[in-house]
């Protein structure tokens, strides 16, 4: 039996969601008594989110449902400055153009996924560059930072971690808590938003928030934050061999989104249902006990219509299934254009490999080549000095390109 009252903590506790919170009790029986207003912060240090924003995004999606309103908040201030929490070094200077269309990138999945509006409820998409951008710095130092002790901020495990390899921490960066923090209690002055959410990775990011809010004279503000998500074999999740696993449809396709998904390792199949759909409970318990791999395929198609639409999954499961079950071509796998001319004068193998999408680099064509695991109309490619032309077009007017047996591409001529 759960401990909690709220329809909205009990959700998060059944579901997996819940790592750390500063004062479960109060947040519950606050939850319990009326609408709470929660907000995630999301830099636009890229033009798309990825899977790991996509935890914290579902619970937004969970607050709304239970009641609750949420705040997407932009951080087009704070993208100015870069989060160094877990970070090597400093990251790379965006000019304010570059953060706006990430910004506008970023906005493409809220929508799908939160019911924004004017009614009680509706969500919230607010850029803290609206406070941030028009701070004086004296008057700041003054009303905010002498609220921060140093010494407390060297301790925090983010900041530890950096110090302790003997990189330096510029003071830059050192700022960006200080703007976080800041962020939680204006938003409170202007919304009554009284919880912030985020990973593990921004507990103490988001306390300093809780603190400053206490010292500067707000309600009572709640943190929490969602665990570290890892697959059962240890690894990160969200990373693949070619990188992220992007939100947006231009940069990770439905397909691959749904292939990524239904790729899932077996132990794993049941965490991730509870986590990435919004099917009831005790459905999930059902599934979890079925054949494993249509569990996977349930997994893959729910969380990808939550993400890409109905539509989109239901068309990445359909071909899927004639690749790989049929053995035909589906012309819906990723496309990538190539122009006619440059295939009449030949491409190399590695290049087109590259050029798909299965590689990152020559070198990782080469190896996928060498370890007999790239194929082209379905034949092993034995000499990575081998090109391709318009010899090797299939009736359909396509090539494919396949490395192993899950990932697939067409190059198809204009």
């Amino acid at each position: 039996m759960s401990a909690y009252k709220s329809d909205f903590m009990n959700v998060l506790e059944q579901r997996g969601f819940i790592h750390q919170v500063s004062d479960p009790k109060g947040l519950d029986a606050l939850c319990a008594s009326q609408t709470v207003t929660a907000y995630v912060g999301y830099d636009a240090t890229a033009t798309s989110l990825h899977i790991g924003n996509l935890i914290s995004v579902t619970m937004l999606y969970w607050l709304q449902e239970t009641g609750h309103r949420p705040i997407t908040l932009m951080g087009g201030g704070t993208s100015m400055v870069g989060d160094p929490s877990f970070r090597d070094s400093q990251r790379g200077m965006l000019s304010p153009e570059q953060i706006d269309t990430n910004i506008e990138g970023i906005k493409r999945i809220f929508a799908r996924i939160l019911s924004y509006g004017g009614k009680p409820g509706d969500a919230l998409m607010i850029n803290n560059a609206d406070w941030l951008m028009k701070l004086n710095y004296v008057d700041f130092l003054r009303d905010v930072g002498r609220h921060f002790s140093v010494n407390r901020m060297l301790s925090f495990e983010s900041v530890k971690q950096r110090l302790d390899r003997e990189q330096s921490l510029s003071f830059l960066e050192f700022n960006y808590m200080i703007m976080q923090g800041y962020d939680f209690v204006e938003l409170n002055r202007r919304f009554d938003c009284v919880l912030q959410m985020g990973g593990s990775d921004q507990w103490g990011n988001i306390i300093n928030g809780v603190d400053l809010g206490h010292r500067m004279g707000t309600p009572q503000l709640y943190a929490l934050t969602t665990p570290l998500l890892t697959t059962a074999s240890g690894a990160k999740m969200g990373k693949t061999a070619d990188g992220a696993v992007w939100l947006n449809d231009n940069l990770f396709s439905p397909y691959e989104f749904w292939q990524y998904f239904r790729n899932t390792e077996d132990a794993d199949v049941e965490k991730f249902l509870k986590i990435f759909t919004r099917l009831p409970l005790d459905e999930i318990s059902r599934i979890a006990r079925a054949e494993v791999n249509e569990a996977k395929k349930i997994l893959a198609t729910e969380a990808t219509a939550i993400v890409h639409g109905r539509e989109a999954a239901e068309q990445a499961e359909t071909t899927a299934k004639a690749t790989f079950e049929t053995g035909a071509l589906d012309l819906s796998l990723p496309t990538v254009t190539i122009s006619r001319s440059d295939l009449n004068a030949g491409i190399g193998i590695l290049a087109a490999c590259v050029l798909s999408g299965l590689a990152a680099s020559n070198g990782e064509a080469r190896r996928h080549v060498k370890s007999g695991a790239l194929r082209i109309n379905d034949k092993p490619a034995a000499d990575e000095r081998a090109s391709l032309s318009e010899k090797d077009l299939l009736p359909e007017g396509v090539i494919k390109i396949s490395v192993g047996k899950k990932r697939h591409a067409l190059l198809k001529p204009v």
